[in-house]
């Protein structure tokens, strides 16, 4: 009677491993894991576009000093970010599409402004040599490029995650263990829009 209560028992832990065992192969934890890689893409994402938001107000009152008729052009700049800036992200902007199309349009508009602020530099040669401009243009620079990579790989991350729950097995993993998994948002702004803006003086 003992043992074969120790028999059954020692099945049912067999069972449990090799269930345990199938569903860690078959990718049970892929999508989590996934999901995490997106989040951290998406945060670096936040980061650069806050670093460039950052460096506007110095690039801005550094211009003004020089180019006090180019009020339209700053004013611009100065919105552009504002508008930015003062977006409250909601918790679900990753599978949110308005929500995330509105941070895409937020951020081009200040690159267009940026873009437009550079051009109009370029009639100022005292502001073209001044030293604390051409500190602020090669961080600008710098963050800009930074912004392309955060981009870049939060778009590989988010294809990643994306084809897992589209694909079998793990989109019935996802149905059964992940029911509230959705698919990501990548960035859809023109080519265009995605260049960096153009910083050479």
């Amino acid at each position: 009677m003992m043992s074969r209560s120790i028999t059954r028992w020692t099945g049912r832990v067999a069972a449990l491993l090799v269930l345990a065992f199938g569903l860690s192969a078959c990718g049970i934890n892929a999508i989590p894991t996934q999901d995490e890689q997106v989040k951290a893409a998406w945060s670096e994402v936040l980061n650069q576009y806050q670093r460039r938001a950052d460096l506007i107000p110095n690039l801005v009152n550094t211009v003004k000093g020089y180019a006090k008729q180019e009020q339209t052009v700053l004013r611009e700049v100065i919105e552009a970010r504002a508008h930015a800036t003062q977006m409250t992200l909601p918790a679900d902007i990753l599978s949110n599409p308005q929500a995330f199309h509105q941070f895409e349009q937020n951020q081009a508009a200040i690159s267009g402004a940026l873009g437009r602020l550079l051009a109009v530099s370029e009639a100022y040669p005292d502001l073209k040599s001044n030293q604390n401009f051409l500190v602020l243009q090669s961080q600008l620079e710098g963050t800009e490029n930074r912004i392309a990579v955060a981009r870049k790989d939060y778009i590989d991350a988010v294809q990643t995650y994306n084809t897992m729950l589209r694909t079998i097995p793990t989109r019935w993993i996802a149905a059964i263990f992940y029911p509230d998994a959705k698919p990501r948002e990548t960035f859809t702004i023109s080519e265009k829009a995605q260049q960096a803006p153009e910083v050479k003086f």
